[in-house]
């Protein structure tokens, strides 16, 4: 026995719908909560992923200002230092400075003796007849000296034989050497060729660039940086 079917009614026919109707629309919900949470998904990536780029320029940044700081610290602080040593050492050679200023007013001095300075100047116009080591010798001096330096050549030739053997003939020039010298005499041979500077102002000068270091010593005490010791 066949069953024969039979077209739906309006009331089953809407039913029919709605079921329909139903079941696209719970397939439409879950479609669309399947996007949103893909799509939320993407979104915190990309966020981290936007955030951590940034975290990373920032520290980036932050690393290279503090570097820069660092850099401008350093040449603050060394062009500090450098200022400092450079004032102690222009305070340290006016000290030298005055050292030396106040040796040469003392040695301005010397000539007030004359008996004193007599035998000194024996014995300068000895040592640079010994340097020369020459027959003829020219000595030069102060004009306030004058006499002084023609008596004290007189002796210093004797002076000379006695000790080499050697006669000499000490002639005094008649231009005389400036008073900045202080005093003391300035012998020379072969026609002025070769010269021993024996004045007080020349002495004084080589015995400043000798005795330099042990003032130095003596003001300001063993310097840190030096390594060796004569």
């Amino acid at each position: 026995m066949s069953t024969v079917a039979r077209p739906l009614n309006d009331e089953e026919v809407f039913s029919e719908m709605n079921k329909m109707v139903a079941f696209i629309r719970q397939e439409a919900l879950e479609k669309a909560r399947e996007i949103k949470v893909k799509a939320e998904e993407e979104f915190n990536i990309e966020k981290a992923k936007l955030v951590r780029e940034e975290s990373i320029n920032v520290e980036e940044q932050f690393r290279r200002k503090v570097k820069q700081a660092e850099v401008r610290q350093r040449i603050l602080t060394s062009t500090l230092i450098n200022k400092s040593r450079l004032e102690i050492l222009r305070e340290r050679q006016e000290m030298l400075d005055t050292v030396f200023a106040e040796a040469q007013a003392e040695l301005a001095k010397v000539p007030d003796n004359a008996a004193e300075y007599q035998k000194l100047l024996v014995g300068l116009c000895v040592q640079g007849l010994e340097q020369l080591n020459d027959d003829t010798v020219t000595v030069r001096g102060r004009k306030a000296d004058a006499g002084l330096i023609k008596a004290a050549a007189q002796e210093a030739a004797e002076v000379y034989a006695g000790r080499t053997g050697k006669k000499v003939r000490l002639c005094v020039a008649d231009d005389a050497l400036p008073d900045s010298v202080l005093g003391g005499v300035r012998l020379s041979a072969l026609g002025d060729r070769i010269a021993v500077d024996n004045t007080l102002l020349a002495r004084l000068s080589l015995s400043s660039d000798k005795m330099l270091p042990q003032l130095r010593h003596i003001l300001y005490g063993q310097s840190p940086n030096r390594k060796f010791f004569s």
